[in-house]
């Protein structure tokens, strides 16, 4: 599990736009990930710091248990063989939120990049999770995720791996040493969002997944989802997923079936 993830990117042509990237909405396989975590705020913060209070103040009217935390949110990216290499800040959930809120595609002055373990089962399926209703999310189906946190930097660099062993940990209970690790990393992009991820295939079968997940719920300290879910197709409207999950079940239903 300690695959090429922490290449050396001192030659990357950093670039926002996503020029030279395989198409949107594909998954694609990348060498490795580089996620360099710089000191001070990320420009958008200073930039648009009067809207971000005013949003959250509207935020946390519409849903009073939104927290304020801190997650990386990037400035620079860029894809090359190597992999793909990036710059961002320590920055304010608050101004995440307003950047979320901001027109797509045209979303300006960052980009967001988080980590997705793809669950296996042992008879075929995928298992991800189902938001509770009172987070940033509500009722929206994906892996067990979460943005890159303060927790997740070592020697000022984000450690994908720790950050996925955390959230599948967290929100489900079940623990990624007990998978066996896909060989390989694997990315995808839309609306200036980038997701990193790898398989991990427990030697369980669907079903059992999920009651292990619905088990852990009642004793979860951070009560974050309301359920879990076994994916079996590439059917885009059989359960509510956000927009990152569609390639990824393509990709995975369509290699399966290949």
């Amino acid at each position: 599990m300690k695959t090429n993830l922490n290449m050396n990117f001192a030659n990357s042509d950093f670039s926002d736009d996503f020029a030279g990237w395989p198409p949107e909405a594909t998954v694609f396989p990348i060498a490795g990930v580089n996620l360099r975590v710089l000191p001070g705020s990320h420009p958008f913060v200073l930039a648009e710091e009067a809207a971000i209070r005013e949003n959250w103040a509207k935020e946390t009217a519409a849903n009073p248990a939104l927290f304020d935390g801190r997650l990386v949110f990037q400035q620079r990216l860029s894809f090359s063989e190597d992999g793909i290499a990036g710059e961002g800040y320590v920055t304010p959930f608050s101004a995440f939120m307003w950047w979320r809120r901001q027109p797509q595609p045209q979303r300006q002055g960052g980009l967001h990049i988080f980590a997705y373990p793809v669950l296996e089962s042992a008879d075929g399926a995928l298992v991800a999770i189902r938001m509770g209703a009172h987070t940033a999310n509500p009722g929206q189906v994906y892996f067990a995720a979460g943005s890159l946190e303060q927790e997740d930097i070592v020697d000022g660099h984000c450690d994908i791996e720790a950050n996925m062993r955390r959230e599948v940990h967290e929100e489900t209970g079940l623990d990624l040493a007990d998978a066996a690790a896909g060989p390989g990393l694997y990315a995808s992009y839309s609306r200036r969002t980038v997701t990193l991820m790898r398989l991990f295939r427990f030697e369980m079968t669907a079903d059992e997944m999920v009651k292990r997940i619905e088990a852990h719920m009642l004793v979860a300290e951070d009560k974050e989802i309301a359920g879990a879910v076994a994916i079996r197709s590439a059917d885009p409207s059989a359960h509510p997923y956000n927009v990152s999950m569609l390639p990824v079940i393509s990709w995975y239903f369509g290699k399966a079936g290949a």
